[in-house]
């Protein structure tokens, strides 16, 4: 479900056409309304209606964010936002909303970040992406309308219109493939993309949203917030902070040809210390032992123990319980673990737990899931069987392009072995 959204940030700002600032009443209800503080959906509509001029305003990227009152249901939000974290750098540009913290408010970064590829038609979605339960990406579309035998009109649908796959000479068996796409390929079916946060010491019930159509941006956002579920096993409750780069990306121009420019990137960054996480004698759990203790805990030979209750708990220590059984058994020696280590899954044990915790499943019940989905399977005693346990692997990697879809079957499984 779509969370509830009490405003949006936006990436940029839009600014008049060439054929608009010729014109000196665009101009002048331009400069009125911008500064008014209305949106920018709002100028181009007034300018439209009054010069009859199309599309009057076009976008550009810039190095600040635009956070506005009226693109929040409540405009004091968006003047609080702009007061607490925005700053005037002196570059002539006042004072601007540069960087500022958000909190995500879910583990699966597809929830915090949801992106398909849109084809859009004057009259709303032409062609629109969506994840199956398989992992793969589907071309979709809504089904035509079906006219009521009874009325002169077509039939109304509970629940909105009926969405299905789209089967045609040009994708035959509804999978999203953009090199096999005509609407892609010329253009005209692109990214869209959402941030869903919230804003440390914002108030409001509901999440704040920034749009993106960069690929750039999500490959960029993706990888960041892979690093912090690795280190700290989850994202929920991790501080990041938002901010723009400028770098430089590489683009094809129209005549097939690689040319570079630069441009603003929307970055996160998190105040996490990666090396303290790394340096084996940081006071925490070091993330391989407890690894092996997690591959350990999913062949059933015992749980991962606790961390050393001398020292204070850490995040890290909840992160690293990959595959915790309910069952407390007694750990094995250093010797039995050695002897073994290159035997069934332990031979593939950092992948294992780098896996599971970018699905998600890094957990108690999670590992439980996990254990049952995979015996139920591969049979019993796959872990140590290497073929078995490429196939789980290969399983897992899969999962990876639909985290969510995977954790509902693996959670399905769980429940009809435990019936």
């Amino acid at each position: 479900m779509r969370p509830p959204i009490i405003g949006k940030i936006r990436p940029g700002i839009k600014v008049l056409t060439k054929t608009a600032r010729g014109n000196e009443k665009a101009v002048k209800i331009h400069d009125r309304l911008l500064a008014q503080g209305k949106s920018f959906e709002a100028i181009g509509s007034e300018i439209e209606k009054t010069t009859g001029i199309k599309n009057p305003l076009f976008p550009k990227n810039v190095a600040w964010f635009t956070c506005r009152g009226s693109d929040f249901s409540n405009p004091a939000v968006a003047d609080e936002i702009v007061q607490r974290y925005g700053e005037d750098r002196g570059d002539g540009n006042g004072h601007r909303l540069w960087r500022f913290p958000v909190i995500f408010a879910f583990d699966d970064w597809l929830s915090n970040m949801p992106n398909q590829l849109v084809a859009w038609t004057q009259s709303g979605r032409q062609y629109f992406s969506e994840y199956g339960p398989d992992g793969r990406r589907y071309c979709k579309m809504y089904a035509p309308p079906v006219r009521d035998e009874r009325a002169s009109r077509a039939r109304r649908v509970w629940g909105g219109r009926t969405i299905i796959l789209r089967q045609d000479d040009a994708i035959p068996d509804g999978i999203c493939d953009p090199q096999m796409c005509p609407q892609y390929q010329h253009g005209l079916c692109k990214v869209a993309a959402q941030f869903y946060f919230a804003i440390p010491s914002i108030s409001g019930l509901g999440l704040i949203e920034l749009p993106t159509t960069s690929i750039y941006v999500l490959q960029k956002a993706h990888a960041a917030m892979q690093t912090v579920a690795m280190a700290r096993g989850k994202l929920v409750g991790v501080k990041f902070w938002m901010s723009k780069q400028e770098v430089e990306i590489s683009r094809i121009d129209e005549d097939g040809r690689a040319v570079r420019q630069m441009q603003w990137l929307i970055t996160l960054d998190a105040d996490i210390d990666i090396a303290a996480l790394l340096d084996g004698s940081d006071r925490r759990t070091p993330a391989l032992e407890m690894a092996t203790q997690a591959v350990s805990a999913l062949e059933g030979e015992g749980e991962v123990s606790a961390p050393d209750q001398g020292h204070e708990s850490e995040p890290l220590a909840d992160a690293t319980q990959t595959g915790a059984t309910a069952e407390s058994s007694p750990q094995p020696d250093a010797a039995t673990l050695a002897s073994n280590r290159e035997t069934g899954i332990k031979r593939h044990e950092s992948e294992y737990v780098d896996l599971v915790a970018h699905l998600g499943l890094n957990s108690e019940d999670g590992a439980r899931q996990l254990k049952a989905f995979a015996t139920a399977t591969f049979g019993r005693g796959w872990s140590k069987r290497d073929h078995d346990v490429q196939r789980f692997l290969e399983e897992l990697r899969t999962a990876l392009a639909n985290p969510l879809a995977f954790r509902e079957q693996v959670a399905a499984i769980a429940a009809d072995v435990a019936t």
